[in-house]
């Protein structure tokens, strides 16, 4: 048996199930009641595997779409959306760095719009403050070209290329030889936007099951007491209490644990998930007129990473970064984190050792930027020069979840796959859902839905 990832109980959600309870009045949207029944006496049509943004997104479109099914959503936290979703920058994306015709750029095109349009129904904030990709050396400007043409093709909207004393207008303290302006960029509390996810699932019907741990899941061999439906509900999924959740299908969308998740259930690690740490820093109140709306590096297609960038917050800071380091934790989010079973897995069953050595400098120079503030502050002067290592604090972090090739390569585009024998032919794994996945998370869940439905006859 492979240990689990921890997905533990507390129920909340209405009717279907036998959940009684839902959001009351008084409760902010984004708090989950507490009680239900039970998690060993549940069992549903449909269990999703993951409290985050994009295993809320695809719950809230399954039973949009499916009303009559029951829908259950099993998280390992006592809350929500607290791992990547809970620790990103909160930017929408607009599109332009992915390949044309990619996943990746049709699903962050369409998921942007999709985002606007839900936050302005639902009345969660956000600010539309653009963002410009800023060419600081003459080397850098064939490369803001070409990706300007990519955008282009993406289909993003608005894009132009801006000359310095256009730079200047948008961003006083920025300099810059060129830069492309994109305002059609964003940023969003994105743990609002799932947790209101979470409040239309419920409303519709759907139950929310936290501090659920996944111990094992596998095919009943008998009918649960002789009961009627006999076995409509085939695959058990069982805590380390001895809680069980049966059910019909089952889509993952565990994050960090995809990998896991998928070979616990029978079917292949493969990619296997590489977590990488980035550090922000925080400019001091004082200095937050130095930037007012999102700034960002060309992209180097040498390097893995996109390099550290200036992020407003909808609380008004303004976050610098982030780096790229190992994490020695999954969900390792201090330096000094470490889990010997995920470092284990990271150098021996994924292509780690293969990509340090192609990225060897990069990565050296990522860790020292993550020791020595003066280092990161000297990369961001080339954007802000009035910016000093007096000026900025160390931030949070947060945790990317990287699928990895054997041959050490980084996997960018979306992974959905099943596999084969009783259970793989009733399991759908997202394995990897990387960044834009928050922004694209609307458009990515309608995707997801189209699967289950082909996938499992519904």
């Amino acid at each position: 048996m492979v240990p689990a990832l921890r997905y533990l109980g507390r129920v909340c959600g209405r009717a279907r199930g036998g959940f009684p309870g839902g959001f009351s009045a008084a409760c902010e949207p984004w708090l989950l009641c507490q009680g239900g029944r039970r998690a060993s006496t549940s069992s549903f049509d449909v269990v999703i595997v993951g409290g985050g943004i994009v295993g809320l997104a695809s719950a809230r479109a399954l039973i949009l779409r499916h009303p009559a099914l029951s829908i259950g959503v099993l998280e390992k936290e006592k809350d929500l959306a607290v791992h990547q979703t809970g620790h990103n920058s909160g930017v929408i994306h607009s599109g332009i760095y992915y390949k044309p015709e990619s996943l990746k750029a049709k699903l962050c095109v369409q998921g942007s719009a999709l985002i606007y349009e839900y936050c302005t129904q639902k009345g969660i904030s956000y600010k539309q403050c653009g963002k410009l990709i800023v060419a600081v050396e003459q080397e850098e400007i064939p490369r803001l070209q070409a990706l300007y043409e990519r955008g282009l093709q993406n289909g993003v909207q608005g894009l132009r290329l801006i000359q310095q004393e256009d730079i200047k207008k948008k961003e006083p303290y920025c300099r810059g030889l060129m830069a492309i302006d994109c305002p059609y960029t964003g940023i969003v509390n994105y743990r609002q936007v799932a947790l209101s996810f979470a409040q239309d699932f419920q409303e519709a019907g759907g139950s929310v099951l936290t501090n659920f741990e996944v111990e094992d899941i596998e095919m009943a061999k008998e009918s649960p007491s002789r009961s009627e439906d006999g076995m409509k509900y085939p695959i058990i999924i069982r805590n380390t209490k001895g809680e069980e959740v049966r059910c019909q299908y089952v889509v993952t969308c565990a994050g960090l644990y995809s990998d896991r998740i998928s070979e616990l259930s029978g079917c292949n690690p493969n990619p296997r998930i590489v977590p990488f740490r980035g550090d922000y820093l925080i400019l001091k109140p004082e200095k937050r007129y130095l930037v007012k709306g999102n700034i960002y590096p060309v992209p180097d297609s040498r390097f893995p990473f996109l390099g550290v960038h200036f992020t407003p917050r909808m609380d008004g800071s303004i976050w610098l970064g982030p780096n790229a380091v190992l994490a020695f934790k999954r969900e390792g989010y201090r330096p000094f984190d470490f889990s010997a079973r995920d470092i284990m897995d990271t150098i021996i069953k994924s292509g780690l050792i293969k990509l340090v050595f192609q990225n060897f400098s990069y990565g050296v120079n990522e860790m020292y930027k993550a020791c020595f503030l003066s280092a990161t502050v000297k990369h961001l002067q080339k954007f802000i020069p009035e910016i000093t290592v007096s000026d900025i604090l160390r931030g949070p972090a947060g945790v990317r979840a990287q699928a990895l090739d054997r041959d050490g390569n980084l996997i960018e585009d979306f992974v959905f796959d099943g596999g084969v024998g009783d259970i793989g032919n009733r399991i759908l794994h997202v394995r990897n859902a990387p960044s834009p996945a928050a922004t694209s998370s609307l458009a990515i869940s309608g995707m997801i839905v189209d699967e289950v439905q082909q996938r499992f006859k519904l």
